[in-house]
């Protein structure tokens, strides 16, 4: 067995696929579908996009300062993938995917209902870093879809079927292998007997 060395590139794969919502006052809504988007900030909560400026939306948030992440399930990943392809320039995407547009009290710009989350963000700084301009945006709020709150009133984000996206492939969530700190809990079932020694 060995390694093979490479040129650098982006290899931190998988990553959420998400679709991001934008808005010209008195203009169209348009969603562009990202793969560079990630939390950088739990306090204040804060995310960063990733967008080519050539790209129609890239403006548009420039502009406004405002976008919306919506959240993919397994039954967006056509839309997530048409918006990610065509241009809205050239298509109304809500309209052409059929999706509909959530009003929240966050912002005016719109989120995607069908969407299981989505997160309403504010562009505190743009830097510019080569092929793409990475937007710094703090979370104003968050409105999720009450079918997958559970019987104990929790929102369970597993069942919304979330998908990822690496090297031009979606590939839905696996299964659950852990939970945060499991590898150093105690088992519950040896707590206060008393280990025996091999003699």
């Amino acid at each position: 067995m060995g390694k093979e060395s490479w040129k650098p590139g982006n290899m931190l794969y998988p990553v959420p696929a998400v679709m991001v919502s934008c808005q010209r006052p008195g203009e169209k809504a348009n969603i562009i579908t990202l793969a560079w988007a990630g939390t950088i900030c739990s306090d204040p909560a804060m995310l960063s996009v990733s967008i080519r400026p050539s790209r129609y939306s890239h403006d548009i948030i420039k502009e406004t300062g405002e976008f919306v992440v919506n959240l993919v399930g397994t039954e967006l990943t056509r839309a997530c993938d048409w918006c990610g392809v065509r241009s809205g320039r050239d298509y109304d995407k809500f309209k052409e995917m059929k999706l509909s547009q959530y009003k929240s009290e966050f912002m005016d710009v719109p989120a995607i209902e069908e969407s299981p989350v989505n997160i309403y963000c504010k562009v505190k700084k743009i830097e510019e870093l080569g092929s793409h301009d990475m937007f710094i945006a703090e979370v104003v709020g968050v409105t999720v879809d009450d079918k997958y709150m559970d019987d104990k009133g929790r929102f369970d984000l597993r069942a919304a079927n979330l998908i990822a996206y690496s090297h031009g492939d979606y590939f839905a969530l696996g299964k659950k292998l852990g939970k945060f700190g499991y590898s150093v809990k105690k088992n519950n079932k040896n707590k206060g007997k008393k280990i025996k020694k091999k003699k």
